[in-house]
């Protein structure tokens, strides 16, 4: 279960070299992965888009977060890639110190779920819609007991329908868009850098 903490301690110390090769090592997969799988990357695209374009490793954009429980988790209709909406619940807010400021994204599970297996965190930035997507990137958090979590910027991805747009995306509210540049994770696809999502 998911709890509430206001502060906490930083994340454990970890071999720099090893971080770096770890990420690394999880973007090799995640190549082969869509090389293999044509529903997410049509044959015909895969030239353009694999390898996948990633900023270089910054562990300064892995900061520890405190989750702060919604008390009720309204549900909320998060426009979507295909023009619907999407029901969310929203479980809470991150709250997190980066680059000397305070910030905050909220989290979010399908509308209807009992079991929290994945707090999903869409979120955008100052790069969104010139060197990272339009539509915005994602991150995934596995629950805590504690409510502690570390928010990793050099994880974050893109939905889907950067590559197929067959897919349907959820755009990030309001309140998770940072007014800052968040120079980590994966870049813009070739074709999509100078496209524009309605919800980016």
């Amino acid at each position: 279960m998911v709890c509430a903490c206001t502060s906490g301690p930083p994340p454990p110390d970890e071999d720099t070299g090893s971080y770096i090769k770890e990420v690394q090592d999880a973007r090799t997969e995640k190549d082969r992965v869509y090389g293999a799988d044509p529903q997410t990357i049509p044959a015909d695209k895969r030239a353009i888009f694999l390898p996948l374009k990633y900023y270089s490793v910054d562990p300064a954009l892995k900061v520890p977060a405190a989750l702060r429980l919604s008390k009720d988790r309204p549900v909320f209709d998060m426009p979507t890639s295909t023009g619907t909406n999407r029901k969310m619940q929203r479980v809470g807010v991150l709250e997190f110190t980066l680059q000397g400021t305070q910030m905050s994204l909220a989290a979010f599970v399908e509308d209807g779920t009992q079991q929290i297996t994945s707090l999903f965190v869409p979120f955008a930035d100052v790069t969104t819609g010139t060197e990272t997507y339009s539509a915005g990137r994602y991150l995934d958090l596995k629950p805590t007991a504690t409510g502690f979590y570390v928010i990793d910027f050099n994880r974050a991805y893109n939905p889907t329908c950067a590559y197929n747009p067959t897919w349907e995306c959820p755009f990030p509210p309001a309140e998770n868009r940072l007014k800052v540049a968040i120079r980590a994770g994966e870049k813009a696809p070739p074709e999509a850098s100078a496209t524009k999502a309605s919800g980016a």
